[in-house]
């Protein structure tokens, strides 16, 4: 087990204010690999010419993968992350793809087991000549690259051209506390994620647009990538079967675990992830082409569409349906988008985007925001709107995020965004939300503000039933990382209040995605995905939240769930054997990320009945608050502290 003075040693987190990256001066520093051609030495990658380079055995017997080339900076330095330089020449063989990073103080000491932090960051580097980096931050004297593959599969060999340490420079320094939390790593993806969905396999889907780290056209394929939390790895894909580049889309999850991908640049596709079949599938065209719209799924398992004027033209995106048995959409001509824009200064260009959309009882929709007029959504026949009166004194929120935290209860924290989608100031505010009958209205409470202002921020729902919004900034630009918010906040409905938490190194703005993993922690990425403009951010971070840390920063005992069904019809009892005592336990759907809007995730705490290690839970029977599909299964102790989920599947019978 991981104490404390470890992980300080690796992770001590740095105050936000005044911070400047430089690199660090090589003079005298020496490099080390296990492997390397006569004339491709180590000390090649430090040599300040992009010209020479490190290449492990080509020629007569070459060296199995992995390689690995070791740094000794001959000092201690706060060090924010590493760039390396691939081959400049005509060749990319050596391009380093899958790999791990690992730093010391000593030369001996490389930390535990990743899931406990050995590697400050991993994941796979698209196979390209352009610098790449990865970001964290550290106290180290000892740099360590594993090459686990080569990028482009041309063979078992590694090569890097320069290896330049990035320092950050700031007035005053902070060790994480285990009662804010601990960003325990970083993982490098192939692509610049604007949009992301967690798989029942366990497994993350992520994707950009038509290019690895830009969009723009109606190129008809899409880079994705899907990463594996267990192992680290990384695998990028180039979509192209679809005819769909899937940038900006609406997103939702089916009953049986696809993945629904609408709209976008490729303005009227449709796109369907098999995760059964690792397969990406055609779907049908919809009857309106949007861009920024959201989606989300219906009691009834189809999936409700509206708004998205970014892209396919601008006004007039009512309301349709897919039907997932007859693969068909169909118009809702009485679901007007009109009752749910914006006031936004760009007119509906960015007025009907991102809808707070929440599939709720008997196949109706409620939509909480942006707008601060919220309006209920029958999907039977050809539609209905009904409005549900204002969300208390909050103004229009574009790009805030809302999350049930309590489907049982029907309620929904709602928090930041602004007026206008860009070029404005975002809010603190922060309101809670019950619903009720379908086309009632609702009671809007407002709750204590968060202490800094956001949008293009992320908001999760964890398993003990708080929230965790991560990222934004304070004054909305696409694009930038200028008044970033770094310190996510950890909101208790409980008690009604807001906790700062250790801050991230990485800014998370406009394009970043955030999900809850299988193991209770939070994966944080993406932001930019704009070619050269300098804010592109190749990762994510995962953040370990306070419950699963003990005071002196070990990680907590966690109960277990040692045996439960893999299926579950609404309604039904649920057996489930435990490691331990449990206090409690609650359901959280599997959520899709994308542009601050997720519709899928919500959580239903549970009622159990039982005690020691056997125990029984009812399953809501209503479909519009336990929305079938795929759901982790938590069960949680005394200490707040949740199992790893166990992914269930709930039916509607």
């Amino acid at each position: 087990m991981v104490v404390l003075s470890t992980i300080l040693a690796f992770l001590p987190l740095i105050q936000v204010a005044l911070c400047a990256s430089i690199q660090l001066g090589r003079t005298g520093w020496t490099a080390t690999a296990d492997s390397f051609n006569p004339g491709n030495e180590p000390a090649k990658a430090l040599d300040g010419d992009a010209t020479t380079f490190w290449h492990s055995a080509y020629a007569g017997t070459v060296d199995p993968l992995p390689n690995v080339i070791t740094i000794d900076m001959k000092a201690s330095f706060i060090v924010s992350g590493v760039s390396i330089t691939p081959r400049q020449d005509d060749s990319s063989n050596g391009n380093i793809g899958q790999h791990t990073i690992e730093l010391s103080t000593d030369g001996t000491n490389w930390g535990a087991t990743i899931a406990n932090g050995r590697y400050v960051a991993s994941g796979t580097w698209a196979d390209d000549g352009s610098e790449k980096v990865a970001q964290f931050r550290a106290t180290a004297r000892y740099f360590r690259l594993n090459a686990l593959s080569e990028a482009g599969n041309r063979g078992n060999w590694s090569s890097a051209a320069e290896v330049n340490m990035i320092s950050t420079v700031a007035p005053t320094y902070t060790a994480p506390s285990p009662s804010k939390g601990l960003w325990q790593n970083t993982v490098d993806f192939p692509i610049v994620p604007a949009a992301a969905a967690m798989l029942p396999n366990g497994k993350v889907l992520l994707w950009s647009s038509f290019a690895l780290d830009n969009f723009g056209g109606t190129s008809g394929f899409t880079q994705t990538a899907i990463y594996d939390p267990a192992t680290g790895v990384v695998t990028p894909r180039t979509v192209t079967n679809t005819q769909h580049d899937m940038f900006c889309p609406g997103i939702s999850a089916t009953f049986d675990g696809r993945i629904v991908v609408t709209g976008g640049d490729n303005a009227a596709k449709t796109s369907i992830y098999d995760y059964s079949s690792d397969a990406w599938i055609p779907g049908p065209d919809m009857k309106i082409a949007r861009g920024y719209q959201s989606t989300a799924i219906a009691s009834d398992g189809r999936i409700f569409n509206i708004g998205g004027s970014w892209s396919g033209g601008n006004g007039g995106k009512n309301g349709e349906i897919w039907n997932p048995s007859t693969n068909t959409w169909s118009l809702l001509q009485n679901a007007l988008v009109a009752p749910m824009l914006t006031a936004d200064r760009a007119g509906v260009y960015r007025a009907d985007n991102h809808g707070w959309l929440f599939g709720w009882k008997n196949g109706s929709i409620f939509q909480a925001g942006p707008s601060k007029a919220m309006n209920w959504y029958s999907t039977s026949g050809a539609g209905g709107t009904t409005g549900a009166g204002l969300r208390s004194d909050d103004g229009d929120a574009m790009n805030g995020n809302a999350i049930m935290f309590d489907a049982v209860a029907g309620k929904i924290l709602t928090a930041g965004g602004a007026t206008n989608y860009q070029t404005d100031d975002a809010r603190t505010n922060a309101y809670v939300i019950t619903i009720g009958a379908p086309n009632s209205t609702p009671s809007v409470t407002k709750t204590a503000s968060m202490s800094f202002a956001r949008g293009f921020a992320n908001g999760i729902v964890l398993p003990d039933g708080t929230v965790f919004v991560t990222g934004g900034q304070s004054h909305v630009e696409p694009f930038t990382d200028t008044t970033a918010a770094l310190t996510p906040e950890l909101y208790n409905p409980s008690t009604g209040a807001w906790t700062q938490l250790n801050p991230m190194s990485i800014p998370r703005t406009y394009h970043s995605v955030g999900l809850l993993l299988p193991d209770a922690t939070v994966l944080n990425g993406g932001g930019g995905l704009c070619g050269n403009c300098g804010t592109n951010h190749w990762d994510a971070e995962i953040f370990v939240p306070p419950y699963l840390l003990n005071a002196d920063g070990s990680r907590r005992s966690r109960p277990s769930i040692t045996s439960v069904a893999s299926t579950v019809a609404l309604g039904k009892t649920l057996g489930i054997t435990t490691g331990g005592a449990v206090a409690r336990f609650a359901l959280v759907r599997l959520g899709t990320s994308t542009h601050t809007v997720d519709t899928d995730q919500r959580r239903v705490p549970l009622t159990a009945s039982g005690s020691g290690t056997s125990w029984s839970v009812v399953v809501p029977g209503d479909a519009g608050v336990v929305v079938p599909g795929y759901w982790y299964l938590f069960a949680i102790d005394g200490a707040g502290t949740p199992s790893l989920g166990k992914v269930i599947r709930v039916t509607p019978s």
